[in-house]
């Protein structure tokens, strides 16, 4: 189980907010697989997809949209917390102008352009973003443009693809790098982003280990180097925890077995039209090997907007929005 929570929960996640109020102009998502809305549903070359049962069986109209959930994932509660509807996938419109926001997260995506070749990297994503800041500035002018993107959010969700490559028993980089160093490697990469892309940052992240402590740590040192930092880091592997030694105070009844796969604790293999699924998904706190339920999303982000010091810290999402 440990294990399970640390190949699911050991990742960076952080929130770009420029001037954002509590209300977003629009939301432009940055992200893997916990956030993909369907964009992946349109790479033909990747195997990372879910657009297909037992996937969205909880999802509005039954229907498998791409998401890695039962119902619907961080992104869709994200956005109804913010006033928005939730951003469409990119590729869905890869023309479109996108005032309200839209949605680049790919599952299986990396903050390396070498962890999924065959997914959108953040590379690759943030050149995305650039194109539809181009048609928002043709469209709206730039200065109204500018003024748009100040007041909307740019959720990340990425790097647990990274460390999870990292880790398998094939992979070069883990005889090249010691953790510590890969760490710092990951760290680097997306401050350099960050630093070239934004001048006021909130991040949120998880440490359900020491390698994660450490990531932790780096990121709260990039204040120091991004003098406009302003930060909320949300301590992710201790929410589900909790969840985990706690399941009756949050409604759960199942938090070792996977909801939907196949094998020992249905985590051997994904969730598939092959899968056995559980009836009581409300009760789980997985969905499948690497994502939470909707049941148990709903929780974490209502957290994030509203949880104690001891997951948040230095102030709250929703405190952090208002500043």
């Amino acid at each position: 189980m440990a294990s399970l929570l640390a190949t699911f929960y050991c990742l960076f996640v952080s929130l770009l907010v420029c001037r954002a109020q509590t209300t977003a102009a629009g939301v432009y998502v940055f992200s893997d697989s916990l956030v993909d809305v369907g964009n992946n549903n349109h790479l033909p070359l990747s195997l990372v997809k879910a657009n297909f049962p037992y996937n969205g069986i909880d999802f509005s109209g039954n229907k498998a949209t791409g998401r890695f959930s039962n119902g619907k994932n961080a992104a869709d509660f994200l956005a109804e917390r913010l006033g928005v509807s939730t951003p469409p996938p990119y590729l869905s419109q890869p023309n479109g102008t996108f005032v309200k926001g839209v949605s680049f997260a790919s599952g299986g995506a990396g903050i390396f352009n070498t962890t999924d070749q065959s997914t959108i990297s953040l590379p690759r994503q943030v050149g995305y973003f650039s194109t539809v800041s181009q048609r928002l500035a043709k469209e709206m002018g730039t200065k109204a443009a500018q003024e748009h993107l100040s007041k909307s959010l740019f959720p990340f969700v990425i790097g647990s693809n990274d460390i999870i490559n990292y880790f398998q028993s094939n992979s070069d980089i883990g005889k090249k790098y010691t953790p510590q160093q890969y760490v710092t490697l990951i760290a680097s990469n997306l401050k350099e982003m960050l630093k070239s892309r934004s001048t006021q940052v909130l991040v949120r992240g998880a440490n359900p280990d020491r390698m994660c402590a450490q990531a932790k740590m780096l990121l709260e040192l990039q204040s120091s180097e991004l003098k406009d930092l302003n930060y909320s880091y949300f301590d992710t592997y201790n929410i589900f925890l909790d969840f985990i030694r706690n399941p009756s105070t949050y409604g759960f009844n199942e938090t070792k077995s996977a909801c939907c796969g196949l094998g020992k604790l249905r985590a051997n293999l994904p969730c598939t039209p092959l899968a056995v699924f559980c009836s009581g998904r409300n009760g789980h706190v997985f969905w499948d090997v690497y994502h939470p339920t909707e049941a148990a999303v709903s929780i974490f982000i209502a957290k994030l907007f509203d949880a104690s010091a001891d997951y948040v810290s230095p102030i709250t999402l929703q405190h952090l929005l208002s500043l």
